[in-house]
């Protein structure tokens, strides 16, 4: 997997456990162009790699601007970005990659929680540059918790946003009945945020009759798995006929590594698709955020980095 190496041009506080972080080409070449909803995956000192929303406007090319919480629960991630990344520090990083685009619409419902914000910004740039009617409605827990606040108030989109505050009380937190009560053909909404406030924002959705072609989301993490019913099951490689089996607690990656077969990953996590894998027989247990509900009902891919078997074997195209 071929990767960039940049130098972190500006780290900044945005808010209260949020950095930005301005990269640019180390070489002083121009970095790859980018579409709003694209992110990068950044090697993290330390060995994990993570994927990173791109929140500055698409079209420049001399930086790429990332927005990282420091994250409690973080496996290395954040912790690292916050630790041990400063300003000067040179990073690798993948070509930017978009499973969260913009498409064309008559008007589009932005919804960010917290951190969400940073993939939604590079949208509002986008569609306010083109004059398309949009909303922005962000979340957060406070004003302190809020990122970027004073780039949105001195953005073109500034009058389009809407700032709400659990820490204002009730009259203050987004009414998502009202906000989606009418659905409309025309009208897509695009969400991301903490897994909570996705599934309230889908939810309210599907229930007021949105399509679920007009949903547009965003993870950055999985929630847990309960996973203490898990079976081993075997698979196979349909290249060799070789079979494995896959214990509880094991991934297929993981054990498929252990035979010398390599997948790119990136997340662990199912939500990137960085390893999705054909399935040519067998029924997967999926447990994405990738694929949609219709892509997971065809079984014939799935994620190997997370997802398991409903069936003894699976039969993988490797």
């Amino acid at each position: 997997m071929s990767t960039i190496e940049v130098r972190v041009a500006r780290k900044a506080q945005e808010a209260d456990g949020i950095c930005s972080y301005e990269l640019v080409r180390a070489d002083g070449a121009p970095l790859p162009p980018f579409d709003a909803g694209a992110h990068i995956d950044v090697h993290v000192p330390g060995g994990p790699v993570r994927q990173y929303s791109l929140c500055n406007p698409p079209g420049e090319t001399h930086r790429y601007l990332i927005g990282v919480l420091r994250d409690a629960g973080s496996r290395g991630g954040s912790q690292g970005m916050h630790d041990a990344v400063d300003t000067g520090a040179v990073l690798r990083i993948g070509a930017p990659k978009n499973h969260f685009p913009l498409v064309d619409a008559r008007r589009t419902l932005l919804l960010a929680g917290g951190i969400g914000i940073t993939p939604l910004l590079a949208m509002a740039e986008t569609l306010a540059a083109r004059g398309a009617p949009f909303e922005l409605h962000y979340s957060a827990r406070s004003p302190e918790r809020a990122a970027f606040r004073a780039r949105i108030a001195a953005s073109r989109f500034a009058g389009q946003t809407r700032f709400y505050y659990d820490s204002d009380g009730a009259a203050q937190t987004l009414d998502l009945a009202a906000l989606l009560a009418r659905p409309d053909a025309d009208t897509h909404l695009y969400v991301c945020g903490p897994q909570g406030y996705i599934d309230q924002v889908l939810d309210t959705a599907k229930a007021l009759g949105w399509p679920p072609a007009q949903l547009h989301v965003e993870y950055f993490g999985a929630a847990a798995i309960e996973t203490g019913a898990d079976a081993p099951f075997e698979v196979q490689l349909a290249s060799s006929g070789k079979v494995v089996t896959v214990p509880p607690g094991r991934t297929v990656i993981a054990v498929l590594a252990e035979q010398g077969v390599d997948i790119p990953y990136s997340c662990e996590e199912g939500v990137c698709g960085t390893c999705l894998t054909r399935v040519l027989d067998g029924v997967p247990d999926h447990r994405d955020l990738y694929l949609t509900e219709e892509e997971q009902a065809a079984n014939d891919q799935f994620t190997p980095c997370c997802s398991r078997a409903r069936t003894p074997r699976l039969v993988l195209d490797l």
